[in-house]
């Protein structure tokens, strides 16, 4: 060891150039390669090679050979040498000067950034990676990742360096960080993590709505209750009620800001105030709706309201249709054999009547119809005779009969009076005709024998005139017989007398008899005898 130190400490200037050299790169970007190159003249005898960084041996070799560093690390920056050892009469080791290498940082660890930094849910969030590099390699490619909680969040491995989140909600809280590697992925880097704080909007607004509209429910049907809020993040929880319990009838915890809750088959008991309640975990807000039910009608039943045993024509029916259940208002129609007679209309329910009076035609079946918007249902069929009509046809023609009949009896009987009043006044006639004498047939002219008597009445109904009249012998001469007895003495025929008389200038004022016609011709009738 002595004689090596004397060797070396005194050996010409010419043999230190013999000694080896370490080629190395002094500076160097992480993730670049390394290559330590030990260099010795040709023809040496090499039977070591070693290379040390700050004194610790890195690599032994029985031949010349090269060391190499793969991906440098911060971490490999130092000082550098090699040795070698030759096989000689004795073994003798030479040692290269010290190279210094420093490993430079090709970007630094990334940062996460949140924009907005306190988001609330329903927001849109944007995270970004932010690193750079340096002049000299401005042109490595670089990929970006990002985290949340230990998952990953996007599609993957990115060359942007931002991730858009469009909608983050309060589950979304946590921590995030971030990851940044050049693409042959020798380095990696990761950001610092970041904990996102989401916070919640209240719920506001609250209402609650029903299907059908207006909260008119129908017996049977189906009622939904949406309740809605206009705005309120997170899981929103509704729930319904019904009178203010604490019973619910269901509930729903959704990222949404409306839900629905359906009653399949409502009830009448169902009718009553109903509540909607939403809660995200600020404070619950509330709101009310009343709930009508309406009744459709159920099959309505006809009764037929008569004043006495039998209906007959003439008399006034009374159609009386009534349901047992509806809601009101109530139309009723009313039907004789499918025909419509009239309607009615119940505004506060029950039933409603129709008068009809009857006639011949109003026999056979009736029935009625009750309809309140919802249904309509038709009664069953109530069967109605009418039996009146022959009879009172019967009175009737009755009654004109009799009346014809004692119309005719009385004109017989006014006929037979007449008779025998002419029988008795014509008795007197054929005595006065008598004393004329027979007339013959082929006679002109009548034989009067006394024609006095008429004279005499004649006077005494003038007596006490004070006009001057005509003497009775004047006006005898002025009526002239026209017809009197034409005839055979021994034929059934007597015709009546019928005079003909004409008033003088003088006797204007002389009342008319019942034997005077003016200007008229001979009338007469013919008369059998008994």
């Amino acid at each position: 060891m002595l004689l090596w130190s004397l060797l070396v400490i005194f050996a010409p200037v010419s043999e230190q150039s013999d000694w080896p050299t370490l080629l190395a790169p002094s500076s160097v970007f992480e993730g670049e390669s390394i290559v330590l190159k030990c260099q010795v003249k040709q023809n040496r005898k090499i039977k070591t090679m070693s290379y040390y960084k700050d004194g610790r041996k890195l690599f032994l070799s029985k031949y010349v050979s090269n060391f190499l560093i793969q991906r440098a690390l911060f971490n490999d920056s130092g000082q550098y040498h090699c040795t070698i050892s030759e096989q000689l009469v004795f073994r003798l080791k030479k040692t290269s000067k010290a190279v210094k290498i420093k490993v430079q940082e090709l970007f630094p660890p990334p940062v996460l950034t949140v924009s907005p930094s306190q988001p609330t849910e329903g927001t849109p969030v944007t995270l970004t990676c932010k690193t750079w590099l340096p002049p000299q390699r401005r042109d490595t490619e670089l990929q970006f990742f990002f985290f949340r909680e230990d998952q990953r969040l996007g599609p993957g491995w990115s060359r942007s360096p931002e991730l858009q989140i469009p909608a983050i909600w309060s589950q979304d809280s946590g921590s995030y960080w971030c990851e940044a590697q050049t693409v042959t992925h020798r380095v990696k880097k990761q950001s610092l993590k970041s904990y996102i704080h989401v916070q919640r909007v209240p719920v506001a607004n609250v209402s609650l709505e029903t299907q059908p509209p207006g909260g008119q429910a129908i017996e049977g049907g189906k009622l939904v209750l949406f309740c809605s809020v206009s705005e309120g993040t997170g899981n929103i929880t509704f729930s319904w009620h019904k009178d203010v319990t604490e019973t619910s009838l269901g509930n729903k915890t959704q990222h949404s800001l409306s839900a629905e809750l359906e009653i399949l088959a409502v009830k009448e008991s169902d009718a009553g105030k109903y509540y909607c309640r939403a809660d995200n975990g600020h404070r619950p807000i509330w709101s009310e709706v009343n709930v009508t039910v309406r009744i459709p009608v159920s099959r309505p039943v006809l009764t037929l309201g008569l004043s006495g045993a039998q209906a007959t024509v003439g008399d006034t029916v009374e159609l009386h249709c009534e349901v047992r259940r509806g809601s009101p208002p109530i139309l009723y129609w009313f039907y004789h054999e499918d025909v419509i007679l009239g309607n009615s209309s119940a505004s506060f329910g029950g039933g409603a009547s129709f008068n009809l009076s009857l006639t011949s035609e109003h026999s056979e079946n009736y029935s009625c119809e009750a309809s309140n918007g919802l249904r309509a249902q038709r009664s069953h069929v109530v069967t109605l005779n009418v039996t009146g009509p022959d009879r009172y046809r019967r009175d009737l023609v009755i009654a004109k009969t009799l009346g014809g009949l004692f119309g005719v009896l009385g004109f017989v009987a006014v006929a037979l009076l007449f008779y025998y009043w002419y029988q008795k006044t014509s008795g007197g006639s054929s005595a006065y005709n008598a004393s004329r004498g027979p007339f013959s047939p082929g006679s002109q002219e009548s034989t009067y024998s006394s024609p006095l008597p008429a004279v005499e009445e004649l006077q005494l109904m003038y007596a006490n005139d004070e006009t001057t009249h005509p003497s009775p012998l004047t006006v005898t001469e002025e009526l002239q017989p026209a017809y009197m007895n034409v005839g055979a003495a021994d034929t059934d025929v007597v015709y009546s007398q019928v005079w003909c008389t004409q008033q003088t200038e003088g006797s204007a004022n002389i009342r008319k008899t019942f034997l005077e016609i003016k200007d008229s011709s001979a009338i007469y009738s013919e008369v059998k005898k008994a």
